[in-house]
């Protein structure tokens, strides 16, 4: 049975599209770059900045260092907050966590960045823990994931954890430690199919939908 649930902010819990958009479009004026279009600014969610920009912008490793320096900019004092807890998300880690589940976030936006947004929208309370990128790294999701099961207390392959994310980055993070992945399209963020092809055990559209999948494993 499931009785622990990692969960990815960005396009999971949150749809945070209007504000990672609007300083992606900031770093990317500040550095004279062109803006790409919408379908590949939307690839921004979800994975690290730094890959982002280099795979999407064309950038060195030193360039999108900047750009991401730029991108926080803006980010800290503003874009984290042009932000809104998904439909039923807030409600649906209340009675996850009445039920005695165990709820951490595993992100790889910054810590110092999760923690702030988890509270603004009402998620703080029910997290074991909130796990994001240490201060001057980008961590991927395998490494996020490992740092989530360490605090914990949890192992590779434990069967009672559910990895719960948006884009085809969260299931292969959760493969990597050998946790099943249950995908969510409550944003619609990702491409079509990609959760699939990546291994989700479920793809969902709800939030009502997830807990149902939760409490029946």
């Amino acid at each position: 049975m499931i009785n622990t649930v990692l969960f990815d902010l960005d396009g999971t819990l949150t749809d945070s599209k209007e504000g990672i958009l609007s300083c992606v479009r900031y770093a990317l004026e500040q550095l004279h770059r062109p803006i790409p279009d919408p379908e590949t600014l939307f690839r921004f969610i979800g994975p690290p900045l730094g890959d982002s920009f280099r795979q999407w912008c064309g950038m060195d490793e030193v360039e999108s260092r900047r750009a991401v320096e730029i991108f926080r900019e803006r980010y800290r004092p503003i874009g984290m907050f042009e932000n809104a807890p998904g439909p039923g998300c807030v409600d649906l880690c209340r009675r996850l966590w009445e039920r005695g589940l165990t709820l951490a976030v595993a992100s790889s936006k910054p810590e110092s960045m999760c923690v702030p947004i988890c509270e603004r929208f009402g998620f703080a309370p029910y997290m074991r823990t909130i796990v994001g990128s240490p201060p001057g790294d980008d961590w991927n999701k395998v490494q996020v994931i490992t740092e989530a099961l360490s605090r914990l207390g949890r192992t590779d392959g434990d069967s009672s954890v559910l990895m719960v994310g948006d884009r085809k980055y969260d299931v292969l993070g959760a493969a990597a430690h050998g946790l099943p992945c249950a995908g969510v399209e409550f944003f619609g963020y990702a491409e079509p199919g990609e959760l699939e092809s990546a291994g989700a055990v479920t793809v969902l559209q709800t939030a009502e939908e997830l807990e149902a999948y939760i409490l029946s494993h």
